[in-house]
């Protein structure tokens, strides 16, 4: 079996593929100083409880835009699962996807992950959107090149700052008012956030489908992207298991066998 982990800014997923379908995925928040140790306990009782041990897993690859917690999560890999962990990024480890930037080196290796698990699943001239510690809008070629995108405070982000940088504005949780029009200040935060934040996502959409002149699909992955279901008018597909499928493709591409 396969383990693949994802590793962002805000949290971190482990997910296990046996070979035929996705079996088990939890998320932990992302500690950069949790060591390998701390790690194997907190995974060793969520695999028990999908009837699952470290002896099942013979793989692992993972994908990371926090450079700190690579060292506890590859020594995860080396120590408890006894293989050596595949990492998106390192030399050798192949992509096989165009990068269209002025700075190739530039693109994070999350969009580049999301960019290949779109391609398994969809056609055309893409939008992907990545809604977590920041909010990225990834255009996608029909032939498959990651071509550049947007790069925007995620919805959380911005919760915090309200809090943060007013001192009468309290910390409230983010939630789909049903008017826009708040009557205290509680929903009056809540409808400026989530709604400015559902046109945020509508209006750069439009922008980037005028600037590339054709229809393009557009699709939503990440943490709270359930949030925007049925909210925003452009998004064409919630996709949440995006990033792992990217993972798997990688680990396929460079050797690994489903």
């Amino acid at each position: 079996m396969l383990l693949v982990i994802d590793c962002g800014n805000t949290n971190t997923l482990f997910a296990v593929h046996n070979g035929t379908e996705w079996c088990a995925q939890w998320r932990a928040g992302t500690y950069s100083s949790r060591t390998a140790d701390e790690h194997a306990v907190w995974l060793t009782q969520l695999m028990a409880l999908e009837n699952l041990t470290f002896a099942d897993i013979d793989a692992c690859v993972i994908s990371t835009v926090v450079p700190q917690a690579l060292f506890n999560l590859r020594n995860l890999s080396r120590r408890y699962l006894n293989v050596e962990p595949m990492i998106v990024g390192e030399p050798g480890v192949e992509l096989s996807i165009q990068v269209n930037l002025e700075r190739p080196q530039d693109a994070g290796a999350d969009r580049l992950v999301n960019a290949i698990g779109c391609r398994t699943h969809y056609s055309g001239d893409l939008i992907l959107i990545d809604s977590g510690t920041a909010t990225t809008f990834d255009v996608i070629s029909a032939e498959g090149a990651f071509e550049g995108g947007v790069i925007a405070p995620g919805i959380n982000l911005s919760m915090q700052a309200l809090h943060a940088a007013a001192a009468k504005l309290p910390r409230v949780a983010i939630a789909k008012p049903e008017k826009v029009m708040g009557r205290d200040t509680v929903s009056a935060m809540q409808s400026g956030v989530f709604w400015g934040y559902i046109d945020l996502i509508d209006g750069l959409v439009d922008r980037l489908k005028a600037e590339r002149g054709n229809e393009m699909t557009v699709i939503a992955t990440g943490g709270v992207v359930s949030l925007f279901d049925g909210a925003s008018r452009t998004i064409d597909h919630y996709d949440p298991d995006l990033t792992i499928r990217g993972l798997l493709e990688i680990w396929k591409l460079n050797g690994g066998t489903s």
